[in-house]
């Protein structure tokens, strides 16, 4: 084990929920959600994320804007270089999750945000090259039992993102549960 604090190197909040369809719409391009994971290991400028993800400084000023205008991402710091003032960005939370209300006649609401989706595009070089790891399991529970490993999951997610980064790879790590059609057998009685 390491004495490295766990990541990021700013104080966020665990979990927030996303209640604007503003802020799930947000989350909707690859950039942004590349940008919120790169803020996982520590606050950055647009400049740093700019290199990092390969793109023009002003391309990536854009996405940044479009995340804190959504309450995604903070300035947690600022310095002076020469006569500019530098500011560092980092994500409001470790984890945001999905608790909008839908009507039907709310026609900006996203209706096809998926982390799933995402995980399936980023895990296709993996599945490809063998180095995809998961499960998948079926199993008749009350929505209280469901609820509950939904919590364990977000503990396990926290987890997952407290972990020193170390190597060259960044890897995916998507967990969910759900209902199904799959059929169940009557009860046994």
């Amino acid at each position: 084990m390491t004495d490295q604090p766990s990541p990021p190197d700013y104080p966020l909040a665990d979990r927030i929920a996303l209640t604007r369809p503003s802020q799930v719409k947000a989350l909707g391009h690859p950039v942004r959600n590349t940008i919120l994971g790169l803020l996982h290991e520590r606050a950055a400028t647009v400049t740093e994320l700019a290199t990092a993800v390969e793109r023009p400084k002003s391309t990536v000023a854009h996405h940044v804007k479009v995340l804190a205008d959504a309450g995604l991402l903070q300035v947690v710091r600022t310095r002076r270089v020469r006569a500019i003032e530098e500011r560092f960005y980092g994500r409001t939370a470790r984890m945001f999750y999905v608790a909008l209300e839908r009507s039907t006649e709310d026609e900006e609401a996203p209706r096809d945000f998926n982390d799933f989706e995402v995980a399936a595009g980023e895990s296709a070089t993996a599945f490809r090259d063998g180095k995809l790891w998961g499960f998948i399991r079926h199993a008749r529970i009350s929505e209280e039992q469901a609820s509950g490993f939904w919590e364990r999951m977000a503990e396990l997610v926290t987890q997952f993102d407290q972990l020193p980064r170390s190597g060259d790879t960044m890897y995916g790590f998507a967990v969910g549960v759900y209902p199904t059609d799959q059929p169940a057998l009557p009860s046994g009685d």
